[in-house]
């Protein structure tokens, strides 16, 4: 705890990054449970919840091969900026669906508001090493991601009351501000002319006129680069049941246990518990960790996740589905902190908006095809069914990065990202 002080107090453009970012993330939840408990309450039916989580994903899909190329080609601070004003007015226009509660508008702004999403998520990765020292990377990461499960707890747990105290427009309005301070933010981000540019040579005409060759350049890094496509693919491992669990949250906390929206709320914010702990551990371990140990480390936890999630679908009493259901998402956060680090320390300047974008899109690329299988089924399986296969299916990601761990495919990479000399910017502003 004492390291994530030091850093807010010591580094301002870190400390800008992070307030927008508690605002912003808070306001998304109330987002969420706003639409889903809508959904529910107006239609009762899962395949509903299944197409607004579609109407999410398959825009974040298509936007990321654009906004990666774009992160690694403009400012990427001007880019994050655009994309939270943007967001801003879809969703302010979420009010109206309160007064017409029809499907087809919610899922159209909620593609709206997820095409822009990808523009700032992978931003904001993409800027870290430059507004942190190398030294500070680690403690920079968790702490974001930390945030990151920090606000799905309190901004779950406020949603799911607020919304049955004070109705739906209150969270979209809320929302709608969030993201307006999330710009301001951004905006007092403070570094030499060209920081939030990665540097490169000019632009060729080819390029320019068809940037698809330079998402398929970073496609190319990645699959030359053994430790960022081992990555790559638990990430589609873990999200063949995580997209699942999207939807069965809902489903669970309106249909299997009958809370209604503070039923929905309580899950999330215990998976956001879970969440939390396991980010603890891992910024504890893997400040300590060699890179072998870190290799294994990511075995342990995604069995252990794969096996608790079946618990939660299983457990009778309410309670006991919630202690499994934060024993799941802790071991999610392990592998999460321990990856994206690896992320950070590794991939060039160069390269980081594609990375991450790609990675982002494979991730929701996977749950778009298990949400679909799972909003299908719950029209004919129970969701405490669809839970337990879901669970199995995120654990075989152990399976998939053992094999590569144990037939040597994940060497440790050769120093390829932040020069170990280089001066990061990351204290009071210099221009």
């Amino acid at each position: 705890m004492s390291a994530f002080t030091k850093l807010l107090k010591e580094n301002r453009n870190y400390r800008y990054t992070w307030t927008g970012q508690v605002v912003s993330e808070i306001g998304d939840h109330f987002n969420n449970i706003a639409v889903f408990s809508l959904a529910l309450a107006v239609t009762k039916s899962g395949l509903v919840v299944t197409g607004i989580m579609l109407a999410r994903a398959i825009p974040a899909v298509c936007a990321g091969p654009l906004a990666g190329v774009l992160l690694d080609r403009m400012d990427r601070k001007r880019i994050m900026i655009a994309s939270d004003l943007i967001r801003a007015v879809v969703a302010a226009l979420f009010i109206v669906t309160v007064r017409w509660p029809e499907p087809w508008l919610l899922y159209v702004l909620s593609g709206l508001l997820m095409f822009a999403s990808p523009f700032f998520t992978s931003g904001r990765s993409a800027i870290l090493p430059s507004i942190a020292s190398r030294s500070e990377l680690h403690t920079a990461n968790s702490l974001t991601q930390t945030t990151q499960w920090s606000t799905l707890v309190l901004g779950t747990f406020l949603a799911g009351t607020s919304v049955m105290q004070f109705g739906y427009q209150w969270a979209f309005g809320l929302n709608a501000l969030s993201f307006l301070f999330s710009a301001w933010s951004i905006s007092r981000l403070r570094a030499p002319k060209g920081t939030f540019r990665a540097a490169r040579t000019a632009l060729t005409e080819a390029e320019v006129v068809r940037p698809w060759r330079e998402y398929v350049e970073g496609l190319r890094y990645m699959r030359r680069t053994p430790l960022i496509l081992g990555i790559g693919v638990i990430n589609v491992g873990w999200a063949t049941g995580g997209g699942a669990a999207q939807i069965l949250f809902s489903l669970f906390g309106e249909i299997v246990f009958h809370k209604g929206a503070a039923g929905i709320g309580q899950i999330w914010g215990c998976a956001g518990v879970g969440l939390l702990i396991g980010a603890a551990f891992a910024h504890w371990f893997g400040k300590r960790a060699s890179f072998a140990a870190y290799k294994r480390s990511i075995i342990v936890a995604y069995i252990i996740h794969g096996g608790a999630y079946v618990l939660f679908s299983q457990a009778r009493a309410y309670w006991l589905a919630l202690v499994f259901i934060a024993l799941s998402r802790a071991a999610v956060a392990v592998s999460s902190v321990l990856n994206m680090s690896q992320l950070l320390r590794n991939v060039p300047d160069e390269y980081r908006g594609r990375v991450f974008a790609t990675l982002e899109s494979l991730t929701w690329s996977t749950m778009i095809l298990s949400m679909t299988a799972a909003g299908i089924a719950s029209q004919s399986y129970s969701p405490r069914l669809i839970g337990a296969v879901s669970g199995i299916l995120s654990s075989t990601t152990a399976l998939a990065w053992g094999f590569l761990n144990w037939t040597g495919r994940l060497p440790e990479p050769a120093g390829e990202g932040i020069d170990r000399d280089e001066v990061e910017v990351h204290g009071e502003p210099t221009v």
